[in-house]
């Protein structure tokens, strides 16, 4: 009768990443951030885009502490999101600024967000939601060319 070694006895399994690499989680989360950076950036200009138009599609807003003009709002959306939408293919690619950049420009995005609340909230909720888990996976991941 033969005997197979028994990989938990030995402190090696073949399911386990070694110690100090990525979980599958954080190292798939990275790919799934970078292309939510970029759908988040495609609709970071598609909002800057209807500010800038005036048109009914954003909400006006009186008496708010952050308020600005809609066009001001609608710049601040579409550059922005033309910069998430280049950092999330830098990510795509694999690059270190770019996943550092991301980080920074994630939670830009969060805080721009949440003082856009007023004008759309229930899309603000979604991509403050979102950026939370872009910075999440761009941080937890520690494989080679991580931050």
């Amino acid at each position: 009768m033969t005997t197979t070694p028994n990989p938990a006895a030995s402190g090696t399994s073949g399911h386990r990443p070694p110690s100090g690499s990525a979980s599958g989680w954080a190292a798939g989360g990275v790919l799934f951030a970078a292309v939510l950076m970029m759908i988040n950036g495609v609709f970071a200009i598609f909002e800057g885009i209807a500010a800038l138009a005036k048109d009914d599609v954003i909400w006006r807003v009186r008496d708010y502490s952050f308020k600005f003009d809609l066009t001001a709002w609608g710049w601040i959306h579409l550059i922005l999101g033309i910069i998430v939408l280049i950092v999330g293919i830098a990510i795509l690619k694999g690059t270190t600024w770019g996943r550092a950049l991301g980080i920074a420009l994630t939670g830009v995005s969060i805080i721009l967000h949440f003082l856009w609340l007023p004008y759309q909230p229930f899309w603000s909720l979604i991509a403050i939601a979102i950026g939370v888990f872009v910075i999440w996976a761009l941080c937890v991941d520690r494989s080679p060319g991580a931050l």
